[in-house]
């Protein structure tokens, strides 16, 4: 339902500037959890995260955040994202109209839309909020962001009469006619900045819970003859987190979003209901992704890179026609060049393979850089860590390290060099030499029954004292 009884805009006219006001003081008391309920996450990433990027579409000249519970955990979380996001306590919570009269000294002097969002409605997509812009620069002296709800229970219902928003009626506060409309408020808003601070101080707490509500600025603007729009959005969309279960919903809508862009961007999912995705994972046109794969935050998988089935990835890099799984990790800093082979059982971590290297299986590499065309063989490990601190270990250009190798950082392996298998190398190998550290093998004829009958002998002699 969208009121379009307001004047349609200039297209000369520049967009409208915008603030953001998002509110995180909330309790989260049903979540059960020492870490404030804005910073639980979803893909990987705080909720208030997913705020504020879908914030940043709006290109908001000024954005405040409202914090209560856990107030210098959130602030940290925020300033890391957006240092000059401006931040007021809401101390006591007193209600939405409350907390937004808290953030009106950030605002002031400021002309154009104000949006007040939630640090636990983590799902609002970019689009929306510039739709809603759009509704603004129809004319409308407020927009409110609505639903159809499958369920309304104790959701807001949004009353229309005559095509237009009359007011927003709380759940607790509806007669029965009113808990029949399944037209939902979403208690996302977009208001114009110069009337915010008079209708704010208008609202009365003259309700069940003895609150200042938000919602209730729509009547006193329709007492006032403004034209009042309301812009819908799915349900999903709209999802709010105040229980764990709340965040298991929420989690399972973001994937869904993930997986559903993927597939629309080119990208094979073999069984997309078990791919993970993080916040900010990127897949290229034509990557592979096979069955119960896991994308920590901070991965790129480029064109035509595979990831087999089983794999976890995280903040690394996936090049053009490389190859990582089934079974491998990928950790921070691990970067797979084009071609390259990251086999079953290998784990990557800080280091960098070139066009076409490989390690195959059973493997790890971490510390280390890899030259292309290089073979590491199983069981190969890079010995990267003393015990106080990290070392490097380079293996060059077509240099094969042979199965059950011990690297011991900081090494060098040289290019074209061979390296025996089961060797532990503690110096650098020269350019093409074949390098073999390991005990002389002996062999003693007939020797292999007598050891077999005095390993009986004793182990009788334990089961008889036993």
């Amino acid at each position: 339902m969208t009121s379009r009884d307001i004047s349609a805009p200039d297209p000369s006219a520049p967009p409208r500037p915008a603030a953001v006001v998002i509110l995180a003081a909330g309790e989260g008391s049903r979540m059960n959890s020492d870490l404030p309920k804005a910073l639980h996450p979803i893909g990987g990433a705080p909720m208030l995260a997913h705020v504020i990027a879908a914030a940043e579409a709006l290109e908001p000249a000024r954005m405040a955040l409202v914090v209560g519970a856990g107030a210098d955990q959130v602030t940290r979380a925020a300033r890391d994202l957006r240092p000059d996001i401006a931040v007021a306590v809401q101390e006591p919570r007193l209600g939405t109209a409350h907390a937004v009269r808290q953030a009106l000294p950030a605002l002031e002097g400021f002309e154009g839309d104000v949006f007040v969002l939630y640090a636990d409605t983590p799902l609002i997509r970019p689009e929306t909020l510039r739709a809603m812009a759009a509704r603004r620069a129809e004319g409308a002296a407020a927009v409110v962001l609505g639903f159809e709800a499958a369920d309304p229970g104790a959701y807001g219902r949004l009353i229309v009469r005559d095509g237009a928003l009359e007011r927003i009626v709380e759940a607790r506060e509806a007669g029965p006619d009113e808990l029949a409309v399944r037209l939902c408020n979403s208690g996302v808003m977009c208001v114009d900045a110069a009337r915010l601070p008079a209708l704010l101080a208008q609202v009365r707490a003259d309700n069940a819970k003895g609150e200042y509500y938000l919602t209730d600025i729509v009547a006193l603007l329709r007492a006032q003859g403004g034209a009042v729009a309301v812009e819908l959005c799915p349900e999903a969309e709209t999802l709010g987190v105040n229980a764990r279960d709340d965040l298991a919903r929420a989690e399972a809508a973001f994937q869904a979003r993930m997986r559903a862009a993927a597939l629309a961007d080119g990208v094979t999912l073999v069984a997309p209901e078990t791919v993970f995705f993080a916040h900010d994972t990127v897949l290229g046109r034509d990557c592979v992704v096979e069955p119960n794969v896991v994308f920590g935050p901070g991965v790129t998988a480029e064109t035509g890179a595979r990831i087999r089935a089983f794999s976890h990835l995280e903040d690394c890099h996936v090049s053009a026609g490389a190859s990582v799984g089934p079974f491998a990790r990928l950790r921070g800093g691990a970067e797979i060049g084009p071609d390259a082979r990251v086999g079953n059982f290998v784990e990557i971590k800080n280091a960098i393979l070139e066009e076409g290297a490989k390690a195959a299986h059973l493997t790890y590499l971490g510390d280390a850089h890899v030259g292309a065309r290089a073979n590491v063989g199983a069981g190969t490990i890079t010995c990267n860590y003393d015990g106080f601190a990290k070392h490097r270990t380079e293996i060059g250009e077509e240099a094969f390290v042979g199965s059950n190798a011990a690297l011991v950082a900081p090494v060098r392996v040289g290019r074209g060099a061979i390296v025996a298998a089961g060797s532990t190398i503690t110096r650098d190998v020269p350019d093409d030499a074949l390098a073999l550290a390991r005990g002389r093998q002996e062999n003693k004829p007939g020797r292999a029954p007598v050891l077999r009958a005095a390993l009986e002998r004793a182990a009788r002699a334990l089961r008889g004292r036993g």
